[in-house]
């Protein structure tokens, strides 16, 4: 049973990191490609950072409850939203505006059941990000952090449909998780 189970679990599967690669591929590179002149390198480093953490979802594991759309686009935004609340509310301590952010977003989004765990570094970032950040305001809820989550909504969308093995969003596993949360 062990041997099973350790040796389906490591099983290679070409197909599958095939278009985890070309997915996360295209929608890094497109958010990356329209927030170069926008951001500074290391900002640019933090966006990425958060939206990486998400395109191992949304590209990696397509059928988990966290990787569907409801949760990337609701998380990260929820969790935007709250970061910069919070950074309006405790500008000058970092500490701790960084540590009620992230705490705060997480409450956030299992309330609203949008729980996306990269959600918590967007809300990291509106208080640890660089003077342009912060003073973008909430203006930062729509870019970047909703226009990249909705890019990488559409690269999900379209190419985790070109395979005939995936499906996303999950709707057999979506599905299962509504019945399981709203019941």
């Amino acid at each position: 049973m062990a041997r099973y189970v350790v040796y389906k679990e490591t099983l290679i599967d070409f197909r599958e990191h095939f278009w985890t690669f070309i997915g996360s591929f295209l929608g890094i590179a497109l958010i990356g490609f329209i927030n170069k002149g926008s951001f500074s390198a290391t900002d640019n480093i933090f966006l990425i950072g958060s939206f990486g953490a998400s395109s191992v979802l949304i590209y990696g594991i397509v059928n988990s409850p966290l990787a569907q759309p409801r949760n990337l686009i609701g998380g990260h935004v929820i969790c935007a939203l709250i970061g910069v609340t919070v950074h309006y509310i405790i500008p000058n301590e970092i500490w701790l505006s960084s540590a009620f952010a992230v705490s705060l977003s997480i409450v956030f989004m299992q309330i609203t059941k949008t729980l996306h765990p990269p959600g918590g570094a967007t809300a990291l970032i509106a208080n640890i990000g660089s003077e342009k950040i912060t003073s973008m305001g909430y203006l930062y809820v729509l870019s970047p952090v909703l226009s990249g989550a909705v890019i990488l909504l559409l690269v999900a969308i379209l190419v985790n449909n070109r395979a005939a093995h995936r499906n996303y969003p999950s709707n057999k596993n979506w599905y299962k998780f509504w019945q399981r949360r709203y019941r």
